[in-house]
């Protein structure tokens, strides 16, 4: 049995875990252009049906943190008096906040990925992370500088952290390593300026893998870090 997510912060409460396939759910529910995202290598843009590994790195746990705890998330933003967008706007408002962060992003090594109104970054543990440890690598501030910048002048937006490991190791040790890089990243940029009340953070420890974990690149895409970015809408 999978176990529970923590959040990171009291006022909301923790969720139920869901299936790998809410990444699929997502781009399907929502009735919006089919999921896309940019290689941050290659700089190409693709679509889901011509990489479906993209698609399932870039969202599987977002997905589920964003369907089981934005709502919270959003309510409590708007009770804290974050404006609620609604209507035609909603497209229109994450549509820049997408470009934005392409634009600050590009060769960063973190994908830019858009599902439905939400916002997926894949931060890769090999880069953001050294093996086993929890502390942000300092090469990697500029990159979540940039998340910050954008968060800050689209702030009809809250923010949701999923904490991904490998397998090495024991499954207490990576749950905790994976909630505590997911906090770590929420913490950053908290300090950068973000409101603690558009964030949250979870952590999935390795029971979300994207790839083998019996080889070395397997498990550098498993050791992750996924940012949800959704619009407050009521």
């Amino acid at each position: 049995m999978e176990r529970q997510p923590r959040l990171s912060f009291p006022f909301l409460s923790s969720p139920s875990l869901g299936s790998p396939l809410l990444a699929l759910m997502l781009c399907g529910t929502l009735a919006l252009p089919a999921c896309t995202t940019l290689d941050p290598y290659t700089r190409e843009e693709k679509t889901a049906h011509a990489t479906r590994g993209a698609l399932i790195g870039a969202g599987v746990g977002a997905a589920i943190g964003a369907i089981t705890g934005g709502k919270r998330l959003k309510r409590a933003a708007i009770g804290a008096g974050v404006g609620a967008l609604a209507g035609g706007a909603v497209g229109y408002y994450m549509d820049q906040q997408e470009l934005a962060l392409r634009q600050r992003l590009e060769g960063s090594g973190v994908s830019v990925t858009r599902a439905g109104e939400n916002i997926i970054l894949n931060m890769p543990g090999n880069v953001t992370f050294n093996t086993g440890s929890a502390a942000i690598n300092g090469n990697f501030f500029d990159v979540l500088d940039s998340v910050a910048i954008v968060l800050e002048e689209y702030d009809q937006t809250v923010v949701i952290a999923d904490g991904h490991t490998d397998s090495t190791g024991s499954e207490a040790f990576n749950q905790r390593l994976s909630e505590q890089r997911s906090s770590a990243v929420v913490g950053y940029l908290v300090n950068q300026g973000i409101p603690p009340i558009r964030t949250a953070s979870y952590g999935y420890g390795e029971s979300h893998p994207i790839a083998d974990n019996n080889s070395a690149s397997g498990r550098a895409a498993n050791r992750r870090v996924e940012l949800t970015l959704m619009p407050v809408t009521r």
